[in-house]
């Protein structure tokens, strides 16, 4: 998918990866952008900055995790720009917490990390059906094909994100419906940064099995991603070879430990 003259959506989009996918967006001179995040502020912004630059964009405060918003973002985007052509369902949360997380924090990673795109997608198929035309790109990450010692809920969440868009794509592209899935390893947002400078098992996992590279460089992996329709965009080339060596050998993947080399 080419982004010219195209109506785009982005959740999570007040910071990190959404909000550089945003700004890179607007450099392909896209319809309209709605913009949005739990952080009304942030996501503000954001679409102020995009209009800065010329490109009409919304935001919308927005939590993923509630099915009416969903649709409601929709609504929105077809209001100001008319049909939608790419919802970008990126918001995502990590725990660092191990199996024995709580219920509220394994209840948090699945509405956020794996609800949040099932509820967008609820919200924008219909339409994308009717008309045999659009794409959904999902934010899932590296850990949802590798796994991720450190933090169960994220990882196990992660790999459901990868099993939707994966669906999605199996279910929806004789519709007319383009899927990709997007996973990145180690990028300098407040996800990760934070949990390295406290050592955290999880980020440091992350940080040791490739360079940690910055949110801009993904979004620029998304763009040409969308334009040769790849289901997935890696925008570590290490994790490609990463999960080629674990579906080869997923016993030796385990018994080495995650990420050897």
């Amino acid at each position: 998918m080419k982004l010219r003259d195209k109506a785009v959506i982005i959740s999570g989009a007040g910071r990190g990866i959404g909000a550089a996918m945003a700004r890179r967006f607007a450099e392909e001179s896209p319809r309209g952008v709605v913009v949005a995040d739990l952080d009304g502020a942030a996501v503000a912004a954001v679409a102020s900055s995009l209009r800065e630059r010329g490109i009409d964009a919304v935001p919308s405060r927005m939590d993923v995790t509630r099915r009416e918003q969903a649709h409601g973002l929709v609504e929105i985007a077809e209001r100001e720009f008319g049909a939608v052509d790419l919802v970008c369902s990126n918001a995502g949360v990590a725990t660092g917490l191990g199996v024995h997380a709580s219920d509220d924090d394994w209840s948090r990673a699945w509405s956020v990390n794996v609800l949040g795109h099932v509820y967008l997608a609820q919200a924008a198929l219909p339409g994308m059906v009717l008309r045999r035309g659009g794409h959904l790109l999902i934010t899932a990450s590296a850990a949802g094909l590798l796994g991720l010692p450190g933090d169960a809920p994220y990882s196990v969440t992660k790999h459901a994100a990868v099993g939707l868009a994966e669906w999605l794509a199996f279910t929806y592209r004789p519709s007319g419906v383009g899927v990709s899935t997007l996973c990145p390893l180690g990028v300098r947002t407040e996800l990760l940064m934070p949990g390295l400078a406290l050592n955290h098992p999880a980020a440091r996992a992350v940080a040791d099995a490739a360079p940690i590279i910055e949110p801009a460089d993904v979004a620029d992996a998304v763009v040409d991603g969308l334009a040769d329709d790849r289901f997935l965009i890696l925008p570590h080339g290490e994790v490609g070879e990463m999960y080629a060596r674990r579906a080869a050998d997923p016993q030796e993947w385990v018994a080495a430990g995650w990420g050897a080399r």
